[in-house]
């Protein structure tokens, strides 16, 4: 049994796939490397797949698959992840070599030993192309450091720090008893991936290491703003699969509870401000059913969020109040360095 499965969705990647892949052999064979073409036909991705399936046997391992979109690569790797642990990295990703020693030194103590670890937590980093300063998404204020602890132990997370995909790796056993299985065809899907298995996490620890290098700046990137706008249905159905998992405001762990409830609070509000941005009639129709929506669905979270900063913040009345909006935005934009 492999340690860590490290899962590599590839669509059309031949550009840049070789890069990441490089970054994750120094796992050696403690890990697998799946690389996950998703019925890539413009380039040589398939191709560049078998052949670290070749020269790596027992570490790489290349699997195709139909177009399903980059949640259907993530559920293949996670259907046939035969580690401990379970992790994606994107293929215009890479991480950093140090710190994944580190990563691969931590999960190594607790499979041998009697305590159980459900998720693992590290820092990225945003490589944004073009920035002089690289931001770096760390969680020293909101979690103890070096050792196991639970959700009571949590300290408070400030706006803006979020535990997202990148930094985090989850005991695969756990991701499969929750019953994960990310939509097909639907960009923003790794929001459900660190959402969905929250309430199942007992156990975390947290590595102050910069892991994961985070790369923004092709103009075909999902989270390029025109690309989100264009892609605002898709995010709107995330968000309501997220708001439909459970019922947050009855979870009984207080931390838990806070922590699920401001993250569906960052996704009504980037869904909110795209509408918003995007300057359409049919856009603002569609953020206005998302919030009935949720009124429907949850009264008691509804006016939790509704009535919150962020809420309020991004309902504000008329093309003022909009402007407003989107001036708040770009000023939270620019602190947290996103997109």
């Amino acid at each position: 049994m492999k340690l860590l499965s490290i899962a590599i969705p590839c669509y059309n990647s031949e550009a840049y796939m070789r890069h990441c892949i490089e970054s994750l052999l120094p796992g050696g064979d403690e890990v697998e490397i799946l690389i996950v073409d998703d019925g890539s036909t413009k380039d040589r991705t398939a191709e560049i797949a078998d052949e670290y399936e070749r020269k790596y046997p027992g570490i790489c391992r290349a699997i195709h698959q139909e177009n399903g979109g980059h949640g259907e690569a993530v559920n293949t790797g996670l259907r046939n992840a035969e580690g401990i642990y379970y992790k994606v990295v994107d293929s215009d990703d890479w991480v950093d070599e140090a710190a994944y020693q580190e990563i691969l030194s931590t999960l190594r103590r607790f499979v041998c030993g009697e305590e159980t670890l459900d998720m693992l937590i590290s820092n990225f980093v945003y490589e944004k192309q073009g920035a002089k300063r690289k931001k770096v998404m760390n969680y020293r204020t909101a979690l103890p450091q070096n050792e196991l602890f639970t959700w009571d132990d949590v300290k408070v997370f400030m706006l803006g720090q979020y535990i997202l995909m990148h930094s985090v790796i989850y005991r695969t056993e756990l991701l499969r008893e929750c019953g994960l299985e990310l939509p097909k065809h639907t960009f923003y899907v790794d929001n459900i991936f660190v959402y969905q298995p929250l309430p199942h996490v007992k156990t975390m620890y947290y590595l102050n290491v910069n892991f994961y290098r985070y790369f923004i700046g092709r103009e075909d990137q999902s989270v390029n703003e025109e690309v989100m706008i264009g892609r605002i249905d898709q995010q709107i159905r995330v968000t309501k699969l997220m708001l439909g998992y459970c019922d947050v405001t009855k979870l009984k762990k207080r931390k838990l509870r806070r922590y699920m409830v401001r993250y569906l609070e960052i996704m009504m509000t980037v869904s909110s401000i795209l509408a918003i941005k995007s300057g359409t009639e049919e856009n603002m129709a569609k953020k206005k059913e998302l919030w009935q929506y949720l009124r429907k669905l949850n009264l008691t979270l509804y006016l939790r969020l509704r009535w919150g900063f962020l809420g309020q913040g991004t309902n504000l009345p008329g093309k003022s109040g909009r402007k407003f909006s989107i001036a708040g935005y770009k000023i939270t934009q620019k602190f947290f360095g996103f997109n």
